[in-house]
């Protein structure tokens, strides 16, 4: 999995990291889950597939956007609001909150609904408490900002040398089902992807934020009550054998949502886009998106990108 080039910009609130490829009127911005950054495109294939430019961003503490720049999901929806009319982006045709940046997507949707057309949630944390004990652990222990570079750097070297190791491995935190079961599933060019996706991802100080946002006492009730009021359509799809963030989180927000759809995915873990099981999925957000929102007005013209920094 090659990584693909990004820009920065300085906003007010601070310098993001984004990526922008342009391919037809209709925009849809994707925020990432955990340890991945605007630079790798996971997920993107069913929206570039069907002629949709793609913005990505790379959440706060990831890849080059600071951390400062907007910790918590109400501020770097803010953030993001203002990346989209500094780049010439009247509508979004949807936001794409994946896992951990489900609840960013969420929060923008709530706060400017003038701007989010619809939204998908795929994997995402949801209105139940999230992470468990073990992944706080983890946050604070080998994904700490401090000791991240060398927990990644020595599974990007075991990515290389010893592949089917690193991914059983790492396979075990994000299914209920055997890792090595879930591995056989994949072919040999789904292994190669997944074990790129692996050998790119870095934690920065982002994963440790992710933890202590999701984790603060008052966040299950502050995503309740933004699910609540949410006025777009959204789609949420998930695997009933997502070990990361168990699939009680996509039936919270689908229950939670008034306008919501809930697609359950027969991918074996958390990261439903590798294998043949997400083949449904992609046709059910492709028949989303193209369903007409009453009221809603006409995509702007591909935008136009400011000079960046």
């Amino acid at each position: 999995m090659t990584e693909r080039p990004t820009r920065l910009i300085d906003l007010d609130a601070g310098r993001v990291e984004y990526r922008l490829e342009e391919r037809g009127p209709r925009t849809v911005l994707m925020l990432h889950g955990g340890h991945m950054r605007a630079g790798i495109a996971l997920g993107e294939a069913a929206f570039t597939g069907a002629g949709h430019t793609v913005l990505a961003v790379s959440r706060p503490g990831y890849g080059r956007t600071p951390l400062a720049t907007g910790t918590t999901p109400d501020r770097f929806a803010g953030v993001l609001a203002d990346l989209c009319a500094r780049l010439g982006i009247g509508s979004l045709a949807a936001v794409v909150g994946q896992s951990a940046g489900g609840p960013f997507a969420l929060a923008l949707a709530d706060r400017h609904p003038d701007l989010v057309e619809r939204l998908v949630l795929e994997s995402a944390v949801g209105l139940l408490p999230w992470p468990d004990r073990r992944s706080r652990l983890a946050a604070g222990a080998v994904f700490h900002p401090r000791t991240e570079a060398v927990t990644w750097s020595l599974v990007h070297a075991l990515a290389r040398r010893a592949p089917g190791l690193v991914l059983r491995g790492l396979l075990s935190d994000l299914t209920t089902r055997r890792a090595a079961d879930v591995l056989g599933e994949l072919d040999g060019p789904g292994r190669a992807a997944l074990a790129g996706l692996f050998g790119r991802m870095r934690s920065g100080s982002g994963f440790a934020n992710d933890v202590q946002v999701m984790s603060a006492p008052d966040g299950v009730g502050r995503r309740a009550s933004q699910a609540a009021r949410l006025r777009c359509p959204a789609l949420v799809i998930a695997s009933r054998d997502d070990g990361s963030v168990p699939y009680a989180h996509a039936r919270s927000l689908a229950g939670a949502i008034p306008d919501a759809r809930l697609v359950p995915c027969t991918a074996p873990s958390h990261l439903i886009w590798f294998g043949d099981a997400y083949r449904d999925a992609a046709a059910a957000v492709i028949e989303f998106l193209a369903v007409p929102r009453t009221g809603s007005a006409a995509d702007p013209a591909p935008p136009a990108e400011p000079t960046p920094s």
